[in-house]
């Protein structure tokens, strides 16, 4: 059938590489949900969905690159879904499940850790589109999926134990915001990206995976809190291995300051 003049013919578009964009948008259906489960007392499960949704970030963008399907869109859809799933999300959970009772220095608290993601990811964008020579073993500040899975440990740790452990709301705000400033901080934290291990190492590495995914499964309130103090602890040793890998200036190559 011959074409009509003055149309243009439709580009086709393989269905295969619409799968990162409906990974970030269920990451996102994931996040709206935790919301509405905190609301009707499901704290659980709200954490639960923030944690799926931290797992279906780590692998849209990877499927992307795998797809061949990276586009500006994609790329600021997975970042509203950053700011919503690991800004906003966790802060509304927090509040919901234990700073009602310090409303004031709760929200402040709410307020400070959404903004400092928020910032955190404004950092990241501009940064992935300008810097030349990072290292990319390392990130610059604590990731937002991270920050969001940091910024629960007190559920974490009342779940595990409820009877004994209760962290006070003001102690709960203080730990919010330092978890936020350690997200827009400098510091350098482990990236997963590039890390590499030795060939025989593999099947150690799998078996740990599988160890770790059944702690999950079994004790995960136990296993997050675990998880959590482990990344915390592993901070000044990232600084460390970052200082050694950076290059330190030599004084007697800098040019003096021109008149």
């Amino acid at each position: 059938m011959p074409r009509l003049p003055g149309r243009r013919p439709r580009a086709e578009l393989p269905l295969v590489q619409l799968i990162p964009n409906a990974v970030t948008l269920i990451a996102i259906g994931a996040g709206l949900t935790a919301v509405r489960a905190a609301i009707h007392g499901g704290i659980n499960l709200a954490v639960g969905l923030i944690v799926l949704a931290a797992a279906l970030d780590a692998i849209d963008g990877r499927l992307a690159r795998m797809l061949n399907s990276e586009s500006a869109i994609g790329a600021e859809l997975d970042s509203l879904a950053d700011f919503f799933n690991f800004g906003v999300v966790p802060a509304l959970v927090l509040y919901l499940w234990g700073l009602q009772d310090e409303r004031d220095v709760g929200w402040a608290a709410v307020l400070v850790y959404a903004i400092c993601c928020a910032l955190r990811l404004a950092r990241f964008n501009v940064g992935a589109k300008s810097e030349a020579g990072a290292d990319p073993s390392f990130f610059t500040g604590v990731p937002a999926p991270m920050g969001a899975l940091l910024v629960m440990l007190p559920i974490y740790v009342s779940a595990a134990w409820p009877d004994p452990i209760r962290p006070h709301g003001v102690a709960v705000s203080l730990y919010m915001a330092a978890v936020g400033a350690m997200m827009v901080s400098t510091l350098p934290t482990w990236s997963t990206k590039k890390m590499t291990i030795y060939a025989d190492h593999a099947r150690l590495a799998l078996a740990g995976g599988a160890v770790i995914a059944a702690a999950l499964f079994t004790y995960p309130w136990v296993t997050l809190v675990v998880l959590s103090l482990v990344y915390i602890a592993s901070l000044p040793f990232a600084l460390r291995a970052y200082r050694r890998r950076s290059p330190v200036p030599n004084p007697s190559e800098e040019k003096p300051d021109e008149a």
